[in-house]
């Protein structure tokens, strides 16, 4: 019996935002009404703060409207894997007309997403590092370095995110290799692209952040 992540709420809105992002991680959810029972396969069950005094679980997440439901999504993730954090996570990016992305948490795919600019990868990798704590999870972007449109994503994310990611530059090399585009649509291929990029040992870049405050 494959655990799942229970979803039990009658706010449509709340319902949409969470499985959306349940769906887009390829994570196996149930619906649930609350007060309804919980089903054993259900490791953890999402709900809002309205409706959980109708949840009997010994694992309640409560949906903020106010953040973004990655950030629920990620503690449902870590329930299902017994882990109070994680260690490290690691962001690969593909760089392209379209952009690949992939986050990594202890060596496990946690996320994946297609993005068409280079403000919308910027955007996306803020609201994924903010998620975690940085002084406790290592965290690194990984940047494939295919066309020359990386290094301008680069001197942004450098700017925006805490000095305490790691900024790395990696070789493409190879990652598009056993890909049969006749068989995988585009996103797909440059996720997969971002997955391995993610694996890879680049070249790591000095931050600015990082400079001033040794200097």
């Amino acid at each position: 019996m494959k655990t799942k992540v229970a979803v039990a709420t009658v706010s449509g809105k709340a319902y949409f935002l969470i499985v959306n992002e349940l769906r887009e991680r390829n994570m196996d959810f149930l619906s649930l009404i609350p007060g309804n029972p919980v089903p054993v396969e259900a490791k953890v069950v999402i709900t809002t703060d309205k409706e959980k005094h109708m949840i009997s679980h010994e694992k309640i997440l409560v949906y903020d409207d106010r953040t973004a439901p990655s950030t629920v999504v990620n503690e449902a993730g870590k329930v299902l894997q017994g882990k109070e954090s994680y260690d490290k996570i690691v962001v690969g990016i593909d760089p392209g007309e379209m952009f690949g992305l992939a986050v990594i948490a202890d060596g496990k795919v946690n996320e994946t997403d297609n993005c068409f600019s280079v403000q919308e990868v910027l955007d996306k990798v803020k609201n994924i590092v903010k998620d975690f704590d940085v002084s406790s999870t290592a965290v690194s972007v990984k940047i494939g370095n295919g066309v020359p449109a990386y290094k301008t994503l680069l001197e942004m994310l450098d700017a925006a995110l805490p000095p305490e990611v790691v900024l790395e530059i990696v070789s493409e090399a190879g990652t598009n290799r056993h890909i049969d585009e006749k068989k995988h649509r585009r996103g797909l291929r440059d996720i997969v692209s971002a997955i391995r990029i993610a694996g890879r040992t680049g070249h790591i870049y000095s931050r600015r952040k990082t400079d001033e405050a040794n200097g």
